[in-house]
């Protein structure tokens, strides 16, 4: 029988489709997992790759050619942050490549989703939770960067391009009128010249609930770190600040004490600037806070949204 392949080349919108459609790359991960020793596969719907799990204790994620860079940080990071930090991250197993297709094969965690624990959470847990995530990513930001220097983007690169495509993504994502009007003032170039400064740390891209694990009250877990940056701190916080504190000021304290630091006006407009120029930027999908559309102006949006 013919192995099944993947397409050496493939587009982004290709890909998407083909993630989308399990039955399509299923024959490839089993025949990736066969090659590596066998073993029980089951397919995984979430997150931008290819995902199984594989065996009973490990991930398997199969990355389509033109996220190679994305594979390669996530393999310098898995080293770089496992077993150095309060909280488990998986480790590397294995890598390599499969007809042109990087793959990384790592432990798996235990625990579940924090994406829908959260809901039934009382407030005193998510406020615990939230500075045990603050702790967490100090703990990250005090590592030493390292080889995922040379394997991020330079980061005056990257907020330069995303300076220059952020005004036809808010308008994509749905960005409020009075406040697209105001995009441009609000990100004129000495506002973003502030962004660039060192000093740098890791920035993992997550502290999400779609990547941590919780058991009981407690995370257990983080993992996913493909899509990972180098800059400023304050660029991993917006995880958390938007999706999990949604304008309620205990929880923002709790996430601010855990780490270390004290939000002020000046922080929460810097804050505001680096959510625009994010890399997945989509304030109606990221903001939790009802109302938010109503707000005048981007400085009043950052009051309400870290009070």
């Amino acid at each position: 029988m013919t192995e099944p392949k993947l397409p050496a080349d493939i587009s982004v919108r290709d890909f998407d489709a083909l993630h989308d459609d399990l039955s399509a790359w299923r024959g490839a991960i089993e025949a990736l997992a066969a090659e590596l020793g066998g073993g029980p596969v089951v397919q995984v719907s979430e997150g931008t790759v290819l995902v199984a799990l594989w065996r009973r204790d490990r991930v398997l994620k199969l990355y389509p050619p033109f996220l190679r860079d994305h594979c390669l940080f996530e393999r310098a990071a898995l080293c770089q942050l496992h077993g150095r930090l309060s909280l488990p991250t998986p480790e590397l197993v294995a890598c390599g490549d499969h007809h042109g297709w990087p793959y990384t094969v790592m432990s798996r965690l235990q625990g579940e989703l924090l994406t829908p624990r959260w809901a039934v959470f009382s407030e005193p847990a998510r406020c615990q939770l939230l500075h045990e995530l603050g702790a967490l990513a100090a703990q990250v930001h005090a590592l030493p960067v390292g080889e995922l220097a040379a394997l991020a983007p330079p980061w005056e690169r990257f907020l330069c391009v995303q300076r220059e495509r952020c005004l036809s993504r808010q308008q994509r994502t749905g960005l409020p009128a009075h406040l697209l009007q105001q995009l441009e003032e609000f990100l004129d170039p000495q506002s973003v010249a502030d962004l660039l400064p060192p000093p740098y740390v890791t920035l993992t891209g997550e502290y999400t609930p779609m990547n941590l694990l919780v058991q009981g009250e407690r995370l257990s877990g983080m993992f996913d770190f493909g899509d990972g940056l180098v800059g400023p701190r304050e660029y991993d916080w917006l995880g958390p600040l938007c999706f999990l504190v949604a304008g309620q000021a205990a929880r923002c304290r709790a996430f601010m004490s855990g780490y270390g630091f004290t939000l002020d006006h000046a922080l929460r407009l810097r804050l505001m600037r680096l959510l625009l120029l994010h890399r997945y930027s989509h304030l109606p999908a990221q903001l939790a806070l009802p109302g938010w559309r109503q707000q005048p102006d981007f400085d009043s949006l950052a009051r309400a949204l870290w009070p």
